[in-house]
Parts: C-alpha cells; structure tokens; sequence
C-alpha cells in the first residue's frame, strides 16, 4: 500500500471511529437488548451490532473493493489475506460496557496483502485514540508514543493477563503463571484485550498474555505494538495467525524469551 493510499484510509478510518464512538456515548445510559454467544459471560448488546453495521456500511460505500472481519457477523467470509482487509471489534470489552459503561474500546486493523498498515484502538470514554500506521510509529492523541524501554526485566514489569491463567486449568501450567505473578512488580487485568495491547504500546503495562484472543481482538493492537518496537506472538513462541484464534503473547521485546522460556508452559 503505498503512503498516499494509506494516509487516506487512515484518515476515514479516524472519522469513523470518532463518530461511531459519540453515538456509543450518546447510547450509554439507554435501555438496550443484551444477549449471550458462547456463554453466559460472552455478551453482546445492540449497541455492538449497530456499531458494527456502520463501519461496514461506510466500508462499503467508500471501499467496495476491501474485505470486512467482524466479531458480529457483518463482515466476509474471508479465506485469505489477499487485498484490503479490515478487521473490527466495535466495542472490546462488552462486559466492561454492560456493567461498568468504561473500560472498553473500538478496535480496527487494516491490513493488505497480510501486512499490518492501519491500527486504531480507541478508548471510547475517555476520548483517548491510539493509532499507528506501518513505519510511521504510533500515537496516544497527538503525542507521538516513544519505543518501549531498553531497562526492563521481569522484577520491573507489569504484566496483564486474566486471573483464571492463574487457576487450576487444562491449558497452561498455572505453577508457571502464580510465579509469574510472584516474580513481577504487578498484574492487572483490564478486561478488554484491545486497551491491553493500547497499554503495552504506550509502555505502561510490559506485557499482556492470554490463551484465546479472535483477529478483531488482536489485529489493531499488533500494530502499534509492533510501531513502538514491541512483539505479538502466539504464547508457544509461533506467529499468530489472522485468520483464527490465538494464544496471545504481546511485550516489550526485552523480557520475551524470559517469559517464554521460564513462565509459559502448555500442559
């Protein structure tokens, strides 16, 4: 995609992530239907369908040659990563939405030809956009985020991840993860993977692992992460792949293969 092209996506992309981040605003104290997907703690409300029936129909309208990845099911059905795709969670962190009406964003990735061009995470309540495009690094607001830290160990680090990792499960040596827990400065959980992915990228967080993470939660994220010089890899150290669900290991470079070698073991 060539720079022209990207700074034109990136700006329509902008407009409508703000806009569609007002009419969440404006919808937050309504009455609206919540349903559940895959269980009774995987929601999904009107808002989220609407929110994501915009974006595609400007999409569509503006680029009808580009494909749609969407959690709520008004995308494609895409095969590959042939061409402009882009990818869309519009509010991560449902939950977050429903019970806490903060601590939730709009996520879009745009990619072409498998590569990562356009990241937009936008944190809808607080009016915070952090947004990357590929090779020009990547921003909170305006203010130009600086590369992750050079000085950074495990015994400094904050790491995100969700307590159940820590919890008797049939997925990751939880042994592995209480030390981890131990051996770090702080864990938190933030309960939206998109704002997680945002925190790595500014440096605030070091790292975020978790064990199943769909392409809309992830792509926009993988982004700028990658922009300020940080890593998105399956939690066994693979490439993660845009088309299906991933473990999910996103860090400062620094503590990687740390946090492979000493804390993440698959059962």
């Amino acid at each position: 995609m060539d720079e022209a092209t990207r700074q034109l996506i990136f700006e329509d992309a902008k407009k409508w992530v703000y806009q569609a981040g007002k009419q969440i605003r404006d919808q937050i104290d309504d009455q609206y239907q919540i349903d559940t997907k895959s269980d009774a703690n995987d929601l999904v409300t009107a808002v989220d369908r609407s929110t994501e029936q915009f974006f595609a129909g400007k999409i569509r309208e503006k680029y009808p040659t580009h494909s749609i990845v969407g959690e709520e099911g008004y995308g494609d059905k895409v095969e590959s990563l042939e061409g402009t795709i882009w990818i869309i969670d519009p509010i991560d962190g449902t939950m977050n939405f429903v019970h806490q009406k903060r601590n939730f964003a709009i996520s879009i990735g745009i990619f072409h030809e498998g590569i990562g061009e356009i990241g937009l995470i936008y944190n809808v309540m607080e009016d915070v956009l952090y947004s990357g495009k590929k090779g020009e690094g990547a921003y909170r607001n305006q203010d130009k985020l600086p590369p992750l830290g050079e000085q950074v160990n495990i015994e400094t680090s904050i790491i995100a991840l969700n307590s159940s990792l820590a919890c008797e499960n049939k997925r990751i040596n939880e042994k592995k993860v209480q030390q981890l827990i131990k051996d770090s400065r702080g864990t938190r959980s933030y309960g939206s993977a998109a704002l997680e992915f945002a925190f790595v990228a500014e440096g605030i967080i070091d790292a975020y692992l978790t064990m199943r993470l769909a392409p809309w939660d992830f792509a926009a994220g993988l982004i700028l992460v990658e922009e300020v010089g940080g890593v998105t890899i399956q939690a066994n150290g693979k490439p993660v792949n845009l088309l299906e669900k991933n473990t999910i290991l996103t860090c400062n470079s620094k503590i990687k293969h740390q946090l492979l070698d000493e804390y993440i073991e698959f059962k």
